[in-house]
């Protein structure tokens, strides 16, 4: 049984109807923006989990498709959206034909596929020309920050002073444990990333590090101090 599969449960339920509070006011503002913008017609969600961003573009008008190796949580995408097509299966070898989607999605799937460059290049084979990757992820800089003596450090009074992290150019797996969920993450500095985009010949059309939007002080304040969201918008020529 995989490490999705035994924190299945606890990922459904953490993330509820509304989203984590990050994907509530930092991801779901500013995917939301570029999903409207962009008109698409059929959309491919590839890690689609639970299936809640297949919902949010079902609501949108588009004919959603979700692809992800957890059966539990494909499970609860078609209980959820019994209309939709979710698939089990794995990023590296999408069961669909070259230019199926005006739109493919990676919402912070990219840090779970372990061999990233296979899967980028099968999203962009299942694209249309003219057509959109949104890729939104951790930050490399995030994603650094995992092992001993790393992430925030506190000083004497228990308070957080700084984000330590480390061996940056040193692609790696982490472990990641937080409210019963305990998954493996994929390290890679940014630029391992960007060189796989623009090797398939992809024109960047968007880039950011969203800020929280309609969220408490407390949580803006330590949202800023060390944003952990990216959001990528490629598209294929």
């Amino acid at each position: 049984m995989s490490d999705w599969e035994k924190s299945a449960d606890a990922w459904i339920k953490s993330l509820g109807d509304q989203g984590d509070r990050g994907r509530r006011y930092v991801l779901d503002p500013a995917m939301t923006a570029l999903l409207r913008a962009g008109a698409y017609q059929r959309a491919l969600d590839v890690g689609c989990g639970e299936g809640r961003l297949c919902r949010m573009m079902a609501e949108m008008g588009m004919e959603t498709t979700g692809i992800d190796p957890t059966p539990s949580l494909i499970a609860h995408a078609r209980t959820a959206q019994p209309h939709a097509q979710f698939l089990e299966g794995v990023a590296e070898d999408l069961p669909f034909e070259d230019e199926s989607f005006d739109l493919v999605v990676s919402c912070m799937a990219l840090i779970d596929i372990p061999d990233y460059q296979a899967g980028i290049a099968e999203m962009v084979r299942v694209m249309q020309r003219g057509g959109t990757l949104l890729v939104a992820n951790l930050t490399s800089f995030k994603t650094a920050g995992t092992g001993p003596g790393l992430d925030w450090q506190r000083n004497l009074l228990g308070q957080k002073t700084h984000f330590a992290a480390n061996h940056y150019l040193e692609e790696r797996v982490t472990w990641e444990e937080w409210q019963g969920i305990r998954v493996q993450n994929h390290h890679r500095p940014l630029s391992a990333y960007m060189r796989a985009f623009l090797g398939h010949g992809l024109v960047l059309t968007h880039f950011d590090e969203p800020r929280a939007v309609g969220a408490s002080p407390e949580f803006t304040a330590h949202y800023d101090a060390m944003p952990w969201f990216l959001l990528m918008a490629w598209q294929k020529p």
